[in-house]
């Protein structure tokens, strides 16, 4: 397996759930340093169109006590998201992105954007998405309405 210096991921992380812990593993399997781009509100707002519970300081904060817990890592940065590609338009250092194939398209824009820069190509790397146990992928606006708890098991509710 191939091992990076520094690896890329973004998203909202409203709801932490299980497929956001397979995103995160996969990018400590792989990277000697990861780079968490979480989403600011008014991006999820302005521009994303999603409805979240939590604020950006509530989600930061539940993505640390994950990462401390779940996958005991300190090897990490987070860095807030006002846009769609964050540092890696910007870094030279970013060697690999970790992407969902919900997130896929990105990482192919985002190399093309980089070569018009004069920034090398980075490698993308695909992880699936984790479904639930109905065969459908966790997603947090599932998490919302109830339909799945956060490791993709259907509620009672």
């Amino acid at each position: 397996m191939k091992r990076y210096r520094q690896v890329a991921l973004g998203g909202t992380f409203d709801i932490l759930h299980r497929g956001h812990l397979e995103l995160l593993r996969k990018s400590f399997e792989i990277g000697l340093f990861v780079v968490i781009g979480v989403t600011s509100d008014e991006f999820v707002r302005a521009k994303l169109n999603k409805r979240i519970i939590n604020p950006y300081p509530v989600r930061v904060q539940n993505l640390r006590n994950a990462l401390q817990k779940e996958l005991k890592v300190s090897n990490y940065e987070i860095t807030k998201l006002n846009d769609s590609f964050g540092p890696l338009m910007i870094s030279g250092d970013i060697d690999c992105l970790v992407v969902s194939s919900e997130t896929e398209e990105k990482g192919k824009k985002i190399n093309h954007l980089r070569a018009e820069l004069g920034l090398p190509a980075i490698d993308v790397v695909l992880v699936k998405l984790v479904l639930a146990e109905d065969g459908i992928p966790i997603s947090s606006s599932r998490i919302r309405s109830n339909e799945i708890d956060e490791n993709g098991f259907k509620t009672n509710k």
